[in-house]
């Protein structure tokens, strides 16, 4: 009952270390104030398999860690919250009551994004586990709530599944077989067709050689849904890993509200100094940045880039969240700053004149955005037909996001 809710002053931090099938508990997060401060317990530190839950903001060491700068709670544990649709689902189901940042750590569902779960025990690891829904079931629930309409009890369960997911659109985590997805609806304020805009634009990044989630389109109740298959998640020996993930924003230290300041060069530095293969994973940040420009995705945000940790290392993640959007005027800017000769513009020139901070030639920078402009227009239509996009979204589409003359300095 809401009404038996109460806020908690701490919560315990439970992660599944590399390899592992099993969470174990890292530390703890105690509230002072309005700052959330994070201990890592004694006999995790002992551990021989232990790692940092990050290597910026949380070292393997005794102590307890304040928040630093805009943040109350650190980023990479603000990484594992839900965001906007989460946060709605839960104050739905929680009328009345006016959850905290640990609230909603400790509302939302244990499935969530990563490899770290929040629990009011430290010594029991009790998941908080929904029965299986069906694709209709949850495309339902998520329309009714997005309505704003009151919820059948039967939907009511169905509705928990989006509860640990990020973004701000309906959407809900599912497992079938030995796969796990992110499903993404539509919803009733859509100005043009996102989810299969979005799986065009997934195709395409693929068909351009970038490193992309795989991604499918399914049907409920008559409507479009998108599957993109989750890769913090690997299934081997009928055991489920998972894999730690940290945000741009995180692995920048920023807060939600400092998300305007990520820029594509600060993020470009911190992989020549702690990424794998730092050459190679440039090329490819640079690649996503043509990319972005060229469907016309300006919602490239810090929360949209992230990369795996292991411990040692840290790997760019597949792209996700690649989906065209229109624009009513001429001019665009990418939501992370470019900082190039025409400031933020969504421009391939401004792309161009950063791309030595990618180490790439401009000659060879030329060459890949080349490759790209020449494969998109190749293979648009195609991309279009697979998805069942009719020719009037098509239109929409081609020119007002995707190729808008603009990226072009036409």
């Amino acid at each position: 009952m809401t009404s038996e809710l109460q806020h908690t002053g701490g919560a315990y931090v439970w992660v599944w270390l590399p390899q592992q099938s099993e969470p174990v508990v890292a530390g703890r997060i105690v509230k002072q104030g309005q700052l959330h401060h994070f201990t890592y317990g004694r006999s995790y530190r002992e551990r021989d398999d232990a790692i940092a839950l990050s290597p910026f903001e949380l070292p393997l060491r005794s102590g307890a860690f304040q928040p630093e700068g805009l943040n109350t709670i650190h980023s990479c544990l603000r990484d594992a919250a839900p965001d906007a649709w989460g946060r709605r689902v839960i104050s739905y189901q929680h009328a009345g009551f006016t959850p905290d940042e640990l609230d909603y750590l400790l509302l939302s569902g244990s499935d969530r994004i990563g490899a770290l779960d929040f629990q009011r025990s430290g010594a029991e690891y009790q998941p908080r586990q929904t029965p299986q829904a069906s694709l209709q079931e949850l495309l339902l629930a998520a329309e009714m709530i997005d309505q704003g309409k009151p919820l059948p009890p039967e939907l009511d369960i169905a509705l928990r599944h989006g509860t640990s997911v990020g973004g701000a659109r309906p959407k809900a985590l599912i497992n079938a077989d030995t796969h796990s997805y992110i499903a993404k609806f539509s919803t009733s304020t859509d100005q043009y067709d996102i989810v299969k805009a979005e799986y065009v634009a997934m195709q395409l990044a693929k068909q351009v050689g970038l490193s992309v989630a795989d991604t499918q389109l399914a049907s409920a109740m008559g409507k479009d849904v998108l599957l993109v298959e989750r890769f913090d998640r690997f299934h081997q020996a009928n055991r489920t890993h998972r894999r730690l993930l940290l945000s741009g924003l995180s692995l920048l230290g920023l807060n939600e509200m400092e998300a305007r300041y990520a820029s594509y060069r600060d993020l470009a530095d911190l992989i020549r100094q702690r990424f794998a293969d730092p050459t190679a994973t440039l090329h490819e940040l640079f690649q996503r940045l043509v990319f972005n420009i060229l469907i016309g995705n300006t919602d490239d945000h810090a929360r949209n880039h992230a990369a795996f940790w292991d411990g040692e290392t840290l790997q760019l993640t597949p792209a996700y969240d690649l989906c065209p959007q229109l624009r009513a005027g001429r001019e665009a800017t990418q939501a992370m700053q470019i900082g190039g000769s025409q400031g933020n513009f969504s421009t391939l020139e401004n792309a161009l004149s950063v791309c030595h901070v990618f180490q790439l030639t401009k000659e060879a920078a030329q060459d890949k955005i080349g490759q790209q402009v020449a494969t998109i227009r190749q293979n648009w239509e195609a991309s279009c037909e697979a998805a069942g996009m009719g020719e009037m979204e098509r239109k929409r589409l081609w020119q007002r996001a995707v190729f808008n003359p603009f990226c072009f300095g036409e």
